[in-house]
């Protein structure tokens, strides 16, 4: 069994250092970024721009057209088909550290682990960067990033402009927003709220980026919700629910899979629930699938349910109230193997059978 432990190994300084003397950085999060990883990405390009540093970002799949508005004026590359040169003398992975989120470049990165330095919050990764900098209290990677960006010199109120450049405090705000569910969930703690008051005097429109990114749909998503919600399957006495989309609601619809962000949290607005499941179906016999939790009823209190541990009984991860995980298994099968994890984690939990 590894002793590799997923945490900091690095300091602010030694990362600070390694970033104003790179010559040319790669930076790259996830496949399939959402806010957190494209605002993390556009910070650390915006921050590197001020020093005159030059970067590229890397976007790995599919990126929804309201975030990609967000980086217009970044340099990004997106896969698959082509692979980076290797003119870039510093890598830096962001709200990641799992190889399974990198792997169309898992290979590329792995010949060049030296190159690399990883900033993250999540709790579970891999040994993918050789310095590192982890932060699980923070609601976002872009939170982590701010004392980093402090601490280069930088202000967060650069890169905005007379065209409306999203500047760094955007970026910031970005990741924090989404992460948190804009400041709704328990992830998002003082030093969040803090943090927001701080972006916010530093220039970045709340109401504009929650416009842009959360009321900014096609009629498809709309539609992949209806379908959602007709495959809801209620149980452990309406403690837990499991919806699916499969292939068939992809081609009947039009939608793509990016459109689908926050469709998992809509059945915690019922008051008994506690766990919501959404299943996606990828591929015949491979599926996605998103958790979601509620933190405790009483302040202070122990029974809720970690979704972390949940999604790594089909080895994902993320967050206590909110993770991932990809299984190979028909959307039939998977539902019945999610639906018996969440009876057998209510109960460990001490809610009743």
């Amino acid at each position: 069994m590894s002793d590799f432990e997923y945490r900091t190994n690095s300091t602010i300084e030694s990362l600070v250092a390694r970033l104003t003397s790179a010559r040319s950085v790669m930076i790259l999060s996830h496949e399939k970024p959402d806010g957190d990883a494209i605002g993390s990405c556009a910070m650390v390009a915006r921050a590197l721009d001020a020093l005159g540093i030059p970067s590229e970002t890397w976007l790995l799949g599919a990126v929804a057209d309201s975030l990609r508005s967000l980086i217009p004026d970044l340099a990004v590359r997106t896969t698959p088909g082509e692979l980076p040169g290797d003119e870039h003398d510093l890598i830096v992975v962001v709200d990641t550290g799992a190889w399974s989120q990198l792997a169309p470049l898992a290979d590329f990165l792995g010949e060049r682990r030296d190159r690399i330095i990883g900033i993250d919050h999540h709790a579970r990764g891999d040994d993918v960067a050789v310095e590192r900098l982890v932060d699980t209290s923070c609601g976002s990677c872009t939170q982590v990033l701010v004392p980093l960006i402090d601490a280069m010199g930088v202000p967060l109120t650069h890169g905005a402009d007379e065209h409306q450049r999203y500047s760094i405090a955007e970026a910031a705000m970005v990741g924090l927003g989404t992460d948190t569910g804009w400041f709704r969930y328990d992830n998002c703690g003082a030093e969040g709220l803090k943090l927001a008051a701080r972006l916010v005097e530093a220039g970045a429109d709340k109401n504009r980026l929650t416009r842009v990114i959360e009321e900014n749909d096609r009629p498809q998503r709309i539609m992949m919700a209806g379908r959602a919600m007709t495959s809801a399957r209620f149980a452990d006495d309406d403690r837990s629910v499991v919806m699916s989309l499969s292939l068939e609601d992809f081609e009947t619809t039009g939608a793509v899979a990016e459109e689908l962000a926050g469709l998992v949290n809509q059945p915690m607005s019922i008051g008994t629930v506690e766990v919501s499941v959404l299943i996606t179906q990828t591929e015949v016999d491979r599926v996605k699938m998103s958790f979601r939790s509620k933190p405790p009823r009483v302040k202070g209190g122990t029974r809720f349910i970690d979704v972390n541990e949940l999604a790594a009984r089909f080895g994902g991860g993320g967050h206590i109230h909110a993770a991932g995980a990809r299984l190979e298994a028909s959307l039939e099968d998977a539902r019945a193997q999610v639906a018996e994890a969440i009876s057998e984690a209510l109960q460990a939990a001490g809610f009743a059978g």
